[in-house]
């Protein structure tokens, strides 16, 4: 451990330092210059669109060149079943949380909001939702982030093609590996200018929305957000010490703060997915394990909207005068916050279609969907926050049930062999 001492507090922490101090001053210039504020948007867009760019070839070759490469099918399945339990065992124990936690803050108090007619628009049958959802219906829409599921649908099956003729031997197996690394170089790249992108873009944002901040929804704000940082101080370390002990702990606290930030910033969970792997090979998780785990996360993984979405539906039955209470109620909230956080799709402002499911499942009438709009931008950036840095501590989580309890040791004593600066 004598070379992890050997680190400074700036060189540990120097990347989240930097990107928190953009954020700052694009906040201050965003409250006091709104007009420049919204001037240097551009560059702000420039970054994000940066890194949505690679996202889905990173998506796409991560997952293709773990599937392809692994020799042992089993340990996929392990990590596959792991994955999908991980998400449902998190988002239950968030969804129990919400629930108690409204039941003593109500997020509707003192509110008074004046409803106005918008078209929510036709809700799809259970059955659309599924295919829309799994699948797309041509190839080139396979290639946009806002189908993140149906690629990674379509990337485990071209995976396991790619392994069934050759594998990592295989042209197409040595192709993938290679452009792995090339697109990890891409993102260090893309993550140089991250200071300057994120505070550009958070000047914007405080510069166009800040006053919606403060009047009517200030109030479920004040209950969401200390909401979301109990979550994190509770549960981020919970999660981490079930996954690597004390050591699983120190590590996620080490790490998790850059890929925290450019979600909080961006909310994009999308746009994450390259912070969150980096942030996976620092801590030692495999790299077939992060490949997989964090692009079902992007989608499957949203605490933080499973969290936001029962706030919202409890805010509604405040406005609409109707008591949000009993077995039934809270049961039909949990599955409809796991079907609403399911669609997001990891876009940003992407939580409208659940919105929209909110108010169709519960039978709200059409002029609350503007309500659950605006409280859904407002909640965006912690739940982003909480869904995408939940992903890298989903993967610790995982690589604990694949590769037993002392994964974690072995992976920071393979570092230092390999006289990695761990």
């Amino acid at each position: 451990m004598a070379q992890v001492q050997k680190k400074s507090f700036w060189e540990q922490y120097k990347t989240p330092i930097l990107m928190l101090g953009g954020i700052a001053v694009g906040a201050i210039i965003g409250v006091v210059s709104p007009e420049f504020g919204t001037t240097i948007k551009p560059i702000g867009d420039i970054f994000l669109n940066l890194l949505f760019t690679i996202v889905v070839p990173l998506v796409f070759v991560s997952i293709t060149s773990a599937v392809g490469t692994m020799a042992n099918m089993k340990r996929l399945g392990k990590i596959l079943a792991g994955t999908i339990g991980t998400f449902i065992f998190t988002g239950f124990l968030a969804a129990i949380c919400v629930l108690l936690w409204i039941n003593i803050f109500d997020p509707s108090a003192g509110t008074t909001i004046e409803l106005t007619t918008e078209a929510v628009g036709e809700a799809k049958t259970a059955g659309e939702l599924l295919v829309s959802s799994l699948t797309v219906s041509d190839y080139p829409d396979l290639w946009s982030k806002s189908n993140m599921l149906p690629l990674i649908i379509f990337a485990i099956i071209f995976g396991f093609c790619v392994s069934a003729s050759g594998g990592d031997e295989s042209p197409m197996g040595k192709l993938l590996i290679n452009l792995n690394d090339i697109i990890m170089k891409f993102v260090d790249v893309i993550m140089m200018i991250a200071p300057i992108g994120l505070g550009a873009y958070f000047a914007n944002l405080v510069a166009t929305y800040g006053p919606e901040i403060v009047g009517s929804y200030g109030y479920s704000m004040i209950v969401y957000y200390p909401l979301c940082l109990l979550y994190v101080v509770i549960f981020f370390p919970l999660y981490s010490f079930m996954a690597g002990g004390k050591l699983g702990v120190r590590r996620m606290l080490q790490y998790i703060f850059p890929p925290a930030v450019t979600a909080f910033a961006t909310q994009s969970s999308a746009a994450t997915i390259p912070v969150n792997k980096e942030a996976c090979d620092n801590i030692g998780v495999p790299k077939d394990i992060s490949d997989i785990v964090l692009p079902m996360g992007c989608t499957m993984h949203m605490d933080g909207s499973v969290l936001s979405s029962i706030v919202k539906i409890a805010f509604l039955y405040g406005i609409f005068d109707m008591e949000f209470a009993g077995a039934g109620t809270y049961a039909m909230a949990i599955v409809v916050a796991i079907l609403s956080a399911f669609v997001l799709s990891g876009a940003p402002g992407g939580g409208l279609v659940g919105e929209m499911l909110i108010v169709s499942m519960f039978g709200f009438p059409p002029e609350a969907f503007p309500i659950i709009a605006t409280l859904g931008f407002l909640f965006d950036p912690p739940a982003t926050c909480l869904n995408s840095s939940g992903d890298t501590i989903a993967s610790m989580m995982v690589t604990r049930i694949v590769e037993g309890k002392d994964w974690l040791v072995k992976a920071v004593a393979k570092k230092q062999a390999q006289g990695e600066q761990a």
